[in-house]
């Protein structure tokens, strides 16, 4: 008899773990308090895949700069001030693990994550337009390309090509679009691909394979029998299997609360504007690395996103923000104006968001049969593969290839 999974969220993270359980042969449910035409932080983020990111939020030096940019709501990253216990004890979290050697220990980890899920992302066996060019860290100015220069040695010393590039070659390397920047860094195997059409390429074939979606169905409780969760109880009725994995995104920590667990978790919100028919379209995903803006072209349009900002479950738009990326984008991109987004709708999306910067995978000691997956903040779709190929590996019994210390479930108990 096989396994019978049940998956809570069909977000990005829990559509690649029923993925890789189905294809194990695992009978697998994923509930999910949305409807099919959801538009969450899965949908309309930057679509990067990105080997080149393995430094972690919590990183020294992100405690100053973070309460430099916290007054300003046009800056990359934001905290709305406001009396809320659980973001000061994420807080307190976050400046215990900006320090030298959790930076050190955490390193080797994101690395072996990330280069885990873009193999997956190519072994997967569907067409869901990857793209393989690579990604430009964009700076303009000396000093910021000589501080990326020194992370491009540090890349290349765990075994991530990394490249410096100065104005002429940065301009060589992507000739469609007019740059105007100092230098860049050139990361070889990012890559970068349209979310949407991933999702519903999961979707299709997670269908295929006689997966069970629960459409707006909400979680209310779970009935629990000594250190086993026996059922899920929904809107819907009670849901019951074998397994349970939480991949709920920032509605993860309220349902481990649920079940006694400490989750730290803060809803990162990010917003994304993204123009159809472009005035120029690059070959190449970039990073403007001073205001921290991504840059992806997507079968044709150009998608524009970035900023954090911290202010609870809270999904509506702060048109300051939004003017903070429409005001950066041109200083790099000339040939573009701010006037070019006034039409385009804004999306936002609340990232899950954990103190360490280290996401949430693997089994904890309070439940037997619960797993977790989530808390991955701006990494999401770049971890996603790897994350769901681990979860299944954990599931059938087999040992992760990577360690999963630093992302412990109950590293916070």
């Amino acid at each position: 008899m096989s396994t019978h999974v049940t998956i809570l969220g069909a977000g990005v993270i829990g559509l690649s773990t029923a993925l890789y359980c189905a294809r194990l042969g695992m009978q697998v449910t994923i509930i999910d308090q949305k409807s099919a035409q959801r538009d969450g932080c899965s949908f309309g983020n930057a679509g990067m895949v990105v080997p080149s990111h393995f430094i972690p939020l919590a990183a020294p030096g992100m405690v100053k700069l973070g309460l430099k940019w916290m007054w300003n709501p046009e800056s990359p990253f934001y905290i709305k001030p406001r009396l809320d216990l659980d973001l000061l004890t994420w807080s307190l979290h976050f400046w215990k693990a900006a320090t030298k050697q959790r930076l050190a220990a955490a390193i080797p980890v994101l690395r072996d994550l990330s280069l885990l899920s873009r193999q997956c992302f190519e072994e997967i066996g569907l067409d869901f337009g990857l793209v393989k060019n690579g990604l430009l860290m964009l700076c303009k100015q000396q000093q910021t390309l000589d501080e990326e220069a020194h992370m491009a040695t540090t890349a290349n010393t765990l075994g991530i090509p990394a490249q410096v590039l100065d104005a002429k070659a940065t301009a060589a390397l992507d000739p469609n679009i007019t740059m105007d920047v100092c230098g860049s860094v050139f990361y070889p195997k990012d890559c970068h691909l349209p979310p949407t059409r991933f999702i519903s390429t999961l979707e299709t074939e997670l269908t295929r394979l006689g997966v069970q979606f629960l459409w707006e169905t909400e979680v209310k409780s779970f009935k629990v029998e000594d250190s086993t969760l026996r059922a899920i109880n929904t809107t819907r009725g009670q849901v019951e299997g074998q397994e349970v994995v939480l991949c709920s995104g920032v509605w993860s920590a309220d349902l481990a609360k649920s079940l006694n667990l400490k989750l730290p978790m803060q809803a990162g919100k990010g917003y994304s504007l993204t123009l159809p028919q472009p005035a120029q379209l690059p070959n190449l995903c970039s990073i403007c690395t001073e205001a921290r803006l991504a840059v992806t072209p997507m079968d044709g349009a150009l998608r524009v996103g970035g900023t954090m900002e911290m202010a609870g479950i809270n999904e509506s738009i702060t048109q300051r923000r939004v003017r903070g990326i429409t005001l950066a984008f041109p200083q790099y991109f000339p040939a573009f104006e701010e006037s070019d987004f006034a039409e385009v709708k804004p999306w936002s999306g609340l990232r899950p968001v954990s103190p360490d910067g280290m996401p949430y995978i693997g089994r904890t000691q309070r439940w037997k049969n619960l797993t977790l997956a989530t808390g991955h903040a701006m990494m999401g779709l770049s971890l996603a593969p790897a994350t769901g190929k681990i979860v299944s590996d954990i599931l059938a019994g087999e040992k992760p290839t990577i360690s999963l210390d630093l992302m412990s479930p109950d590293r916070f108990a």
